[in-house]
């Protein structure tokens, strides 16, 4: 045999014996027999003095030899990056059964916020049904039969029990049932979801979300009012908000106003948002009429109040600039994931 045949058999046998268990070892394999300088380039150079009948024969050898290296790097090499991919996926940390987290949804964040916001300064929390007579959801707040005011309010009408029902269109049905159930003084919010038949748009919704105040006691006054709404203001949008109150119209409060808080966004500079005017508008208040006292069998000489009412809706696109009141309904991941990081 050969010098040269003797050579490749034993580098034959060092390529199979070889141990790859790991990326270094692999390399080390790589430069040995397969890099720049490798060891079976020696072979080729030797070839030359191998008798002419032979060299057919010795250099199919080498470059068996070459390949069977070859092949023994692809096969380490995917071997090993196999088990990386496997014990990078496997976390034996985790729960057997992934459970991903969810998001607040906004109206939620934001209604808790109102909430807590209130619930600092004395209030409770009162709730009632959505389905109202008439009486809860219109009489008793000063809207009487064919009144002007009703038509203020489109409204769902639900038969129940051979009885004319309604969707309730605001949650001052709660605070009638809390007078009615209640001796003064009463000091209560009512959070809750209400109706209005109306188009859906991207500034109108079938139905939305409202929390309401109320408070009655012995010599309330508007100051009073217009303090409480000052201190939520500036909780809700920052200390250096500043709010005004312009007069306005409701059946069941009187005198009655809308309030505006300076713009959140330009600081009262005047912007696209505010449409340059530095405010916006975000609920409606004013002092509980003598007559809505009198229906809940509240004497209006001795006790008066306050009530303000605020959609969540409102308060949500003032604080996160949402612009369509679509995506609060549409259940969009992408929007909601959002809110990730919200209370």
């Amino acid at each position: 045999m050969l010098d040269i045949e003797k050579k490749i058999e034993a580098l034959s046998k060092e390529i199979v014996a070889t141990s790859i268990a790991n990326k270094d070892q692999l390399e080390t394999f790589r430069i040995r027999f397969l890099g720049s300088k490798n060891c079976l380039k020696p072979l080729f150079g030797a070839l030359k003095e191998v008798p002419n009948d032979e060299k057919k024969s010795v250099g199919q050898q080498i470059n068996q030899l070459k390949q069977t290296a070859q092949e023994k790097f692809d096969d380490s090499q995917a071997q090993l990056e196999e088990q990386t991919e496997t014990k990078e996926s496997l976390d034996f940390t985790r729960p057997g059964e992934p459970q991903p987290l969810g998001a607040r949804h906004p109206i939620s964040v934001v209604r808790n916020e109102i909430i807590s916001i209130f619930e600092r300064i004395g209030y409770g929390i009162s709730e009632g049904p959505e389905i109202e007579d008439d009486w809860h959801n219109f009489s008793a707040l000063n809207f009487p039969p064919e009144h002007p005011a009703r038509d203020m309010q489109d409204t769902f009408f639900v038969e129940k029990d051979d009885r004319e029902m309604a969707l309730r269109t605001h949650t001052s049905s709660v605070q009638v049932r809390v007078m009615e159930n209640e001796t003064p003084p009463i000091r209560t919010i009512s959070p809750g979801r209400v109706y209005r038949n109306e188009a859906i748009s991207a500034r109108a919704h079938c139905f939305f979300h409202q929390v309401e105040g109320l408070f009655i006691d012995k010599d309330v006054s508007f100051a009073d009012l217009k303090q409480t709404l000052l201190y939520f203001a500036q909780e809700m949008f920052g200390k250096k908000t500043k709010i005004r109150l312009r007069p306005s119209y409701f059946p069941f409060t009187e005198p009655s106003a809308e309030v505006d808080v300076s713009c959140t966004i330009c600081q009262g500079s005047g912007c696209n948002v505010c449409k340059n005017t530095g405010w916006l508008e975000i609920l409606g208040c004013g002092m509980v009429d003598p007559n809505v006292l009198e229906a809940s069998d509240i004497d209006p000489e001795t006790y008066s109040g306050f009530a303000f009412g605020m959609g969540v809706e409102r308060i949500a696109q003032l604080k996160y600039r949402v612009n369509d009141l679509r995506l609060y309904s549409e259940n969009d991941v992408r929007f909601l994931n959002q809110f990730k990081s919200a209370f």
